[in-house]
């Protein structure tokens, strides 16, 4: 995976053009991917054992291996000098499944506790990407209605 091709995405957030299921896939991978590194330095302390996560979950759910230095770079990427990652995930939280999103906020969680330290700074954090993938406390709770009986 290279962090170069974070910038293809942008074509997405412009008008009501939905991904083919390849592209909101490909979304998925880099939302995840720069969700997690961004969140290695919430606390402004890069934790190898938070780095090691990245890559496991990366792994898990994209399939794929990524590089401790993608990880690294991605965590002070120039994306944020252009648009704060709350404005890219809002945009992409359109393009990607409710099931992706979800995915993206327990990765998250996951790795803000790898370290067995739980900042101040990474409970905004995580609130906040939370809040701009729009996933609910229901969802993140596991609750789902059930489809009305007739």
């Amino acid at each position: 995976m290279s962090i170069v091709s974070f910038s293809h995405i942008v074509k997405f957030f412009t008008g009501d053009q939905m991904p083919s299921a390849e592209e909101s896939q490909k979304l998925f991978e880099e939302a995840l991917l720069l969700t997690l590194s961004r969140a290695t330095s919430a606390d402004s302390n890069i934790n190898p054992v938070e780095v090691d996560t990245v890559q496991k979950i990366f792994a898990e759910f994209a399939g794929k291996d990524v590089e401790e230095s993608e990880v690294r770079i991605a965590a002070i990427s120039d994306l944020y000098d252009e648009a704060t990652l709350e404005g890219y995930l809002s945009n992409v939280s359109r393009k990607i499944n409710d099931g992706q999103r979800l995915q993206i906020a327990k990765s998250l969680a996951k790795l803000i506790k790898a370290d067995d330290n739980v900042s101040p700074f990474e409970v905004a954090f995580y609130n906040s990407v939370v809040d701009a993938l729009r996933v609910t406390p229901a969802q993140l709770m596991g609750l789902v209605e059930d489809p009305i009986k007739v």
